[in-house]
Formats: structure tokens, sequence, C-alpha cells
């Protein structure tokens, strides 16, 4: 019994790194033990039986692989019409291998950039495993919701390609880490995926990235639907920053709060701010009238009184102060740009309509843009929103900014009300997030990721295609060693951001 409740080498040296991470503050106590409570109730379980009669298994120390026979029925009627989930599979292929050229891209750019300026902020090791809760920037419940429903849709696209091309699916299951998911998994008849055709192979491996990136281009237009759906509480316009030296700041002025009329003219949004700015010089005497911003308290109104300096002076003058500033350039790009002498200047950065938190998420519905711009922004709008949480601690768009969208007069906007147009904006932000994320780290050409696995067999395919007197083993066998070999290189070229800011 002593012996049955004993530790062996393996799982005390997991220990001892585990506690070299909170004594080397790579990770926060609570974490620590978390995870050491975790790991030691799995050896538990695992000894006693637990596990088994769970149908489960413990996976890499510290990884609960929970099975269910649940959803077979449905997977063998979602997957009837095999003709359609094939050419869905033939489709998934050449989508996966455009987004892994980008993704490749991405991870040569981001190691290049790195090795020419290597003294960059180091982001904490939690941040680096992208878990809800645990990373800085992202939350605990609607990305883990989002997480879920991602894994899910992804792995069971994985099992309709499986039963769409006549292989038997044993299992589906869930990967836990404690509370957290952190991974799914349909289990194919291992021997039958082995002898299936190579193109059969590739197209099971390509739908689950493919079915996460589709997911997040049709989450992103619902999401441009959801931004419609807001209107400003205060018509107006605010500003991000004040300049000194301007008469926005000779007159008080702050960041955030809105401005809704000039000289008592309304300011409804940033058109029309433009519009009444027109009428007015450098050297001006306005009064504008200001509401405090509503994430402050309650809201009041007081009237400011602004002189206006001269905008093509603040530029000629920013130029000045810089080293090697082009002024001929500049003045040429002022003229360009429709900038003359004596223009009004109110001082301020950043300046945007009270609908702004939301008004670059509404370019799908939006006439201004013709509809090939429309799918371009689609497609690229997912690398755009990754940074988002970065940049805003974990939120979807700014506080302050939040604070000025109300419900909309529509009907969903009218039955959600604001707080619920809100929870549903953060909802499809997140979906959208997770799945281009799960979608895109999928397809880093390495295995065990889903892109190492179809580099393997398209490679497998190239050398078969080029090389066609060559023996089948021999071509096997080369296209196994490229593989690992790739897959060291791009190990390589990941480990690069990682490391070389925490050595130098």
């Amino acid at each position: 019994m002593e012996k049955e409740a004993s530790l062996d080498f393996s799982q005390i040296l997991f220990l001892g790194i585990l506690a070299l991470f909170w004594v080397n503050g790579w990770a926060p106590l609570w974490i620590v033990v978390l995870i050491g409570a975790w790991y030691l109730g799995l050896l538990v379980l695992e000894r006693r039986g637990i596990l088994d009669r769970w149908n489960a298994t413990r996976a890499l120390g510290i990884i609960l692989m929970l099975r269910t026979n649940r959803g077979k029925r449905v997977l063998e009627r979602v997957s009837q019409p095999r003709r359609f989930w094939r050419a869905y599979g033939e489709f998934s292929i050449w989508l996966c291998f455009a987004v892994m050229a980008v993704v490749l891209l991405l991870l040569f750019l981001t190691a290049l950039a790195i090795t020419m300026e290597p003294r960059q902020e180091v982001l904490p090791a939690r941040d680096l495993l992208l878990i809800p809760g645990v990373t800085s920037f992202v939350p605990f419940w609607w990305p883990v919701t989002a997480l879920i429903i991602a894994l899910i849709i992804h792995e069971y696209s994985h099992g309709i390609q499986a039963r769409a091309h006549g292989m038997q699916v044993r299992s589906f299951g869930l990967l836990l880490a404690g509370p957290l998911p952190v991974g799914a998994f349909a289990e194919p008849e291992y021997e039958e995926m082995i002898r299936a055709p190579r193109r059969e192979r590739m197209r099971l491996y390509a739908a689950g990235p493919s079915i996460n990136l589709l997911a997040c281009w049709i989450v992103l237009i619902l999401l441009s639907a959801t931004a419609t759906g807001f209107a400003a509480t205060n018509d107006g316009v605010h500003a991000v920053g004040i300049i000194e030296d301007t008469g926005a700041e000779d007159a008080g002025l702050k960041p955030y709060e809105t401005i809704t009329q000039i000289n008592d003219v309304p300011v409804i949004d940033y058109s029309s701010f433009t519009e009444v700015m027109s009428d007015f010089e450098a050297g001006d005497s306005v009064t504008m009238t200001v509401l405090t911003p509503p994430s402050q308290g309650e809201v009041e109104e007081r009237l400011i009184e602004v002189v206006f300096t001269d905008r093509w002076d603040y530029h000629m003058n920013e130029c000045r102060e810089r080293e090697n500033c082009d002024e001929a350039a500049l003045e040429e790009l002022l003229a360009e740009l429709e900038i003359e002498k004596g223009d009004a200047f109110l001082g301020v950065s950043g300046l945007q309509s009270s609908t702004a938190a939301v008004d670059n998420w509404g370019y799908f519905f939006n006439d201004d843009f013709s509809p090939g711009e429309k799918v371009v922004g689609t497609i690229f709008a997912p690398l755009a929103m990754l940074g988002v949480p970065i940049a805003l601690d974990g939120h979807t768009m700014n506080l302050e900014q939040r604070a000025m969208l109300t419900a909309g007069d529509g009907a969903i906007a009218s039955t959600l009300g604001t707080e619920g147009m809100l929870a549903a904006f953060d909802f499809l932000f997140w979906l959208a997030w997770i799945n281009f994320l799960l979608g895109f780290a999928n397809l880093i050409p390495m295995v065990p990721f889903d892109g190492g696995h179809l580099v393997r067999d398209g490679t497998h395919s190239v050398i078969k295609r080029v090389a066609r007197k060559m023996d089948p083993l021999k071509a096997e066998n080369l296209a196994l060693r490229l593989s690992r070999m790739s897959s060291l290189f791009i190990l390589f070229i990941i480990a690069i951001p990682i490391i070389i800011p925490r050595i130098i």
C-alpha cells in the first residue's frame, strides 16, 4: 500500500519543476498550488481505477482525457451527404495551405523583428499560454465558453470527415487541465486512418482548422450586425488626447469629454464636426458645449471658451522639433490634404464620434464600403482583432467609449437592452477571436498540430509526383524526415521570440 502511494522519479521531477516556476517568479503561487493539487488528484484517481470507470485517461501529466460516445448518432446523420463533405474537405485543404502561408510569414517576420530589436518588453510566462482566466488579457467566462464551442466544432468536423470517408469514430472527448478545457479530440479507428489514402487523411486534418476559420468569419458578420445595433447616448465627438499649448488645453477640455455644440450649432458626429469647423479660422474664439465622460458618473454639461490655433503651423512646428524632418515634403503633404495656413485647429488627438467603440466593426453593413471591400475586410479583420484584448487589458472595447453606447431602435436591440447588446457583442467578439486563434495556431506546420500532419502527407504526395520511380517506402521515409526537419525548424522559429528577449 505504501509503495502504491509513493511517487516515482518522473512525478517528483514534475513537482520540482512546478516549484521552480514559483521560486523564479514565472508563475504565481496560487497557480502552482492549483496545478500541483490537480496533478496529485489525478494520480490518486488513476491508481484507484476511478479514471478507468469514467472512461478517462491521464495524458501529459496534468491533462485529463474525458471520452464519450454521445453525439455519434448525430454525427452519422450529419455526415450522410458524403459527396458534399468530401468536396468541403478538398476546399479545406486549399484554404488551410493558404492560411498556413500567412502563418509562416508572420512567424518569420516576428522572429526577424526580435533578432533586429531584441530588447523588447518581455511577456510574463502566463501570457504566452493564452489560457482564459490565467493570461492577463484573456478574461474567463466569455473566452472559456467560446473555447468550448470552438473545440467542439473543431473535433466534430474531424469526425464528420472521418465518417464521410468511411472511417469509424470510436469516441469524442474533451481535454481538461483542472476546470479549463484545453483541447478536444475525435478518435477515429487508428488502423483505418493509417490505411486511408493520404488525400482523405489530409481532408480529415484540414477539416478542424478550416471550420474554425469559417466560423470566425461568420461570427464576424454577426458581430458587425450587432455593432450596427448601438447608438450614442449623447451625440457628439470626443478626443482621446489633448495637445499641450493649444486652445483645447487652455480652455480646460478633458479627454473623452463629448463636444455637443460649437456656438450653439449641434455636433452630431465627426463629419458634422468637420463641417462646423470649416467655418472658422485660426484665432477665432468659440463657445463649446461639452459633457463630462459617462464613465466618471453622472454626466454634467458645461461651457468652455476655445481660441483656435493654426493647424498648418502646428504640423510645421512639430516637424521642426524632430530630427531629419523634411519640411518641403511635409508642405507638399499638407497641400495634398488641403490643410492651409490659417485653418482652425482645436488641439486634440484621436477625435472620434460617440459610437467609436463599435464603428469599426459595423463595416459589413456600412453602405460606404463596396462588396469587395467588405469581403477583404472580413478576411483580414481577425488579424486586427487579435491585438485588441492585449491593448485594452482584456476588454473588447475602450471602457470610456463603451460607456457612451446605448441600445439602438432596432427590434433586437430594444429587446436585449444596452447591457444585453454589450454582452452579445463581447460573446461574439471572443467567439470570433478564439475560433481564429484555434484555427490559425493549428495550422503551424509542425507535428502534432494539424498543419504538421498536412505538411507531412502533402510532402509525400509531392515526392510521389516528382519522383515517380522512387520506391514507395523510400518516398515515405523521405517525407517523414523532411516533416521532422521542418517541425524542428519551425519550433526554432517559434522559440526565438520567446527566448531571446529573456536572455538579452
